[in-house]
């Protein structure tokens, strides 16, 4: 299975993303610069804003930054210096997507981690070498336990979503919530790659995505790597694959959901979703419980991000493909009513109808 990240002998590799599908590339990241760059161009990215491979860039990137840093310094400071120095970085990294949640959040823990270790130095002394040894090895051993913990919930939301498939299903998807996302496995194709290690024969339909392609560039890549049959199509082509008969569910992630049910989505995921119903389909949305915001009490009251409309008539063609100047109108999420989602799948079980008194019973489990 494709991994977005690799630590290993004390280096850090991460997907360049940005190549794919046409080369497959991992490029070392020595510094704390190299660490900032490649979150802020994307070359590793978000997904859900949560449980993603943001926060294995930012964990493993925090102290492979700060050993560069140490090193470049010749560092033979205190604890208290020390921990400033760790403040510095990890307010640099966050710098590079300041409106990425799990980013912070996953800086912020490996700092707590790190402040409960330097309790067990003297805050003035400097620090020894064995000292140092210690914090790196405890800043390793929490991005580690971050990266298992990501693995685990991943898998456990493949295992509930695959109770809701039979074997040989036709599998419509949306955008991208694969294993390039998180440590492994993915959100909603978790269930098929677990399907497919126990022998499903799932046909899976992946829309291309439009704007940006996650569907094409992405999703069909990392599931033809995996020999999962998979066939691309274009977003409006839907319905068609509906009316054939071709599609016996939907699978899709999630970016917010909101505390009634309702869920924001790579944009056209509503479209999809009412499409779905339409045709009696069910439509299963999976949902990290980090992304449940219960104090956003419905899809309304989501932000909708607006992107350049270059995107839309520009970044996939050798020339313009609409009148310059012409206006546009890109939002890169939309919000699917809770009434069109069959059932919203966690790593702590599914979620069925009524969703407002089950969400809030099931995140005070």
């Amino acid at each position: 299975m494709i991994s977005p990240i690799e630590y290993k002998e004390k280096k850090l590799y991460i997907l360049d993303q940005t190549l794919l599908p046409a080369e497959e590339s991992y490029i070392e990241l020595k510094c704390k610069e190299d660490v900032w760059e490649a979150i802020h161009s994307l070359r590793v990215r978000e997904i859900n804003h949560t449980i993603a491979v943001y926060w294995l860039a930012a964990a493993f990137g925090f102290f492979v930054s700060l050993r560069t840093e140490l090193e470049a310094q010749s560092f033979n400071g205190s604890a208290a210096e020390y921990l400033g120095l760790s403040k510095e970085i990890g307010d640099y990294l966050i710098s590079s997507r300041p409106t990425a949640v799990n980013l912070e959040w996953a800086i912020k823990r490996m700092q707590k981690r790190l402040d409960r270790k330097l309790n067990d130095f003297d805050g003035e002394s400097p620090l020894c070498d064995t000292a140092l040894s210690e914090l790196e090895e405890a800043l390793t051993e929490e991005a580690k336990a971050i990266m298992d913990e990501d693995i685990a919930s991943c898998k456990a939301m493949g295992e509930h979503g695959l109770s809701l498939l039979d074997k040989n299903m036709g599998i419509l998807t949306h955008c991208n919530a694969g294993t390039i996302a998180t440590a492994m496995y993915g959100t909603c194709l978790a269930p098929l790659y677990l399907g497919h290690e126990r022998g499903y024969d799932f046909k899976v339909f992946a829309d291309e995505t439009r704007p940006l392609l996650q569907g094409a560039r992405l999703t069909a890549w990392e599931l033809d790597k995996a020999g999962i049959d998979v066939t691309l199509i274009c977003d409006n082509m839907a319905s068609i694959v509906m009316k054939n008969g071709w599609i016996d569910a939907v699978v899709v992630g999630c970016d917010r959901l909101a505390a009634n049910g309702d869920g924001a989505n790579k944009i056209g995921t509503s479209a999809v979703a009412i499409l779905a119903k339409e045709y009696g389909i069910p439509f299963y949305m999976f949902v990290p419980t980090s992304t449940i915001d219960l104090e956003t009490e419905t899809g309304e009251d989501i932000p909708i991000e607006l992107r350049k409309g270059d995107e839309i008539y520009k970044m996939w063609y050798e020339k313009d493909m609409a009148p310059s100047g012409i206006k546009t109108y890109n939002p890169s999420f939309d919000v699917t009513k809770a009434e069109y989602i069959t059932a919203i799948v966690t790593e702590k079980g599914i979620v069925r109808p009524p969703y407002k008194e089950n969400l809030a019973r099931l995140m005070r489990g």
